[in-house]
């Protein structure tokens, strides 16, 4: 075989020196996730591909167009994971996470595989951080995720993007409302496209979330679940907006937002960045899921979450500026003495100095030229006669050994 080996279609390679925006989501995140008491939790990259068609839904796109599954060698049917909301209610079930203090708060972040048409901000393979809050109906839990993620665009400066909210009712009041969106979906059967009629045939609220414009213009007369809700799902919404206006943040009710998977129950919601495009601009997505965990094999369990794309977020975040400093460069000027240059380098990063030096055999002014393009903000010339501080816009401090250089700095 010949020729150069690629990458697969829709995957990305995330490169050093140009991942500083994705770096900082993934940073950003689990400082946020420490200071809300959301523990990290690791679940496999694939699961049983049952886990996925009894959450997920057999309708969704997910399951019926998106997953990659493939059968072990010992016939077994497995699915790289298209979420992680599945695999942590498994978790919480298979290890008897009920018995435990409730609710369970966990947080996650690593690689979801779905087959989609890879467009910018959209890849076949991509990362998610996701939150769930597990074994509380608490209103209060579904304004403690939401105010959770503003928090992290607040750190992340992304003051642009904005958050649209509704509520999908129950198991207890949803289908009657879901006959009445049937009977104006059959009505105007003629009107939708294959993908509309797909959906309605199968799910009927997945209709709202469409790529056509004649479709959603459509909608737009259709009935909407606000009017069908139950007292309780009524109550529930309520009391979550009422805490939202008092923690001052800002939404707007959408009556048309839906999710694309089944599990979804009471308030759903999006954050969405106008600035990327259209399609891609959604950049988190959760809400209430409380049949989840009976679905499979768990107890009656109300549990609420989110998941964000990492590389959307990256992409909000625009180019960063330069790239990360680095506090000290070890220059070596004189051969001789490299190797107490290197035993100071590793005295620096004991002691959580970020430094480094040269290893490609550089002039003084290579060395010179690439301490400036880290962005050290010490350099450190290990000369014959001694070694000299420099801090920018500072005048040489020179002491005689690097154990002293390193005392100093």
């Amino acid at each position: 075989m010949s020729g150069k080996i690629e990458a697969p279609r829709g995957t990305l390679d995330a490169l050093p020196g140009q991942s500083a925006a994705r770096e900082r989501v993934l940073a950003v995140t689990a400082e946020v996730a420490g200071l809300y008491g959301y523990r990290p939790i690791v679940t496999p990259t694939f699961e049983a591909t049952e886990l996925f068609l009894r959450t997920a839904g057999l309708g969704s796109d997910v399951v019926s167009k998106e997953m990659y599954t493939f059968t072990d060698r010992a016939d077994r049917s497995l699915t790289l994971r298209p979420e992680g909301t599945a695999g942590a209610a498994r978790a919480y079930v298979e290890h008897g996470l009920h018995k435990t203090p409730q609710p369970v708060k966990a947080w996650y972040a690593g690689p979801m595989f779905r087959y989609a048409a890879p467009q910018k901000g959209r890849y076949r393979e991509f990362w998610q951080v996701g939150f769930e809050a597990i074994g509380s109906p608490d209103h209060a839990l579904d304004v403690e995720l939401i105010r959770l993620f503003v928090e992290i665009t607040n750190r992340l400066g992304l003051g642009a993007i904005r958050l649209e909210l509704n509520s999908i009712g129950d198991r207890n009041c949803r289908p009657a409302y879901v006959e009445q969106l049937r009977a104006f979906l059959t009505e105007r059967r003629s009107e939708l496209d294959d993908d509309a009629r797909a959906k309605a045939d199968t799910s009927p609220l997945r209709v709202f979330d469409t790529k056509s414009a004649h479709v959603a213009e459509l909608l737009q007369a259709a009935p909407t679940i606000g009017g069908s809700l139950c007292a309780d799902c009524a109550a529930h919404f309520a009391e979550t907006r009422a805490l939202l206006d008092a923690l001052g943040v800002s939404y707007s009710v959408n009556p048309t937002l839906v999710r694309g998977l089944d599990y979804y129950t009471r308030t759903v919601w999006e954050f969405v960045n106008d600035d990327l495009d259209a399609a891609q601009s959604t950049v988190c997505a959760g809400g209430r899921y409380d049949g989840l965990l009976e679905e499979i094999g768990g107890q009656p369990t109300p549990a609420v979450g989110w998941a964000a794309g990492v590389e959307r977020l990256a992409l909000s975040l625009g180019a960063l500026e330069g790239q990360q400093e680095i506090d000290v460069f070890v220059i070596v000027e004189e051969p001789a003495r490299r190797r107490e240059a290197l035993v100071g380098l590793a005295a620096l990063r004991a002691r959580g100095v970020t430094a480094e030096t040269d290893y490609a055999g550089r002039s003084l002014k290579g060395q010179l030229t690439q301490a400036q393009r880290l962005g050290a903000r010490t350099t450190l010339f290990v000369r014959a006669d001694g070694v000299a501080i420099r801090r920018r816009g500072e005048g040489d401090i020179v002491v005689q050994t690097i154990e002293e250089a390193v005392d100093q700095l």
